[in-house]
């Protein structure tokens, strides 16, 4: 058995309405951690929720003095999350997946295989756990978003990537929206950081509902993506 390197790292859960999975997966994250490192948080981003999902995440920040909660007032939208989770990390490494859990948050010590020469590892979904409508839209915007950029991404929206931390103090991130992901892994490749990817298995969604299928979040992307192309080839020059 390969053994994997003790890290300091910072886990944050980007959470909208998810009272059904968040205390298990944090729970469940915090004891993969335990194994992996001396020097851990796990972050939860509430996002506006209107369930359970915050008097959930506060317990388990009473629980354990190694969960942090981060409180929207109202949804904001998943970049907005994500800024936030970046943003309020400390750790020397960052990861983040999604609080829906439909990722296996054991397979986060794979990822740290890489880290002693990448600064972002960058996972793809194993047989994506979605109905082909969102299959199909995900492998488009992955072709679009890679071309756009010069980019060889294949999955740009899988919600499982590990972050060197000091990457956000070097790149700006301005999309509160679904562009996000495409925004910082452009950014950072513009500022000639080093990806490797990996693939990751995917599981069914139990809880919650989905919202990247959503035709008005598909379409701010798509603004979003022409306005963030604009901007980054124009401060290139």
């Amino acid at each position: 058995m390969v053994s994997t390197p003790r890290i300091s790292i910072s886990v944050f859960f980007p959470c909208h309405n998810e009272e059904g999975v968040i205390d298990q997966l944090t729970r469940h994250t915090l004891t993969v951690l335990s194994r992996i490192s001396d020097d851990y948080e796990v972050i939860i981003v509430n996002d506006g929720s209107t369930d359970r999902t915050a008097s959930i995440a506060d317990q388990l920040a009473r629980d354990d003095a190694h969960v942090r909660v981060v409180h929207h007032p109202q949804n904001g939208g998943y970049g907005a999350a994500l800024q936030s989770g970046f943003r309020t990390a400390t750790r020397e490494w960052v990861f983040y997946t999604d609080g829906d859990g439909q990722f296996d948050i054991n397979q986060l010590p794979e990822l740290l295989e890489l880290t002693s020469d990448y600064d972002i590892i960058t996972c793809y979904r194993q047989n994506r756990q979605d109905n082909w409508r969102r299959r199909l839209c995900g492998w488009a915007w992955s072709k679009m978003v890679s071309f756009v950029f010069g980019l060889k991404i294949k999955d740009i929206d899988c919600a499982f990537k590990l972050y060197k931390r000091e990457i956000f103090d070097h790149i700006e991130m301005r999309s509160e929206g679904a562009l996000i992901d495409a925004e910082i892994l452009a950014r950072a490749h513009r500022a000639g950081y080093c990806m490797a990817q990996k693939p990751v298995k995917h599981l069914p969604r139990t809880t919650g509902t989905q919202s990247g299928g959503n035709i008005r979040v598909i379409l701010r992307a798509f603004k979003e993506l022409l306005k963030l192309r604009k901007e980054i080839v124009s401060s290139a020059k």
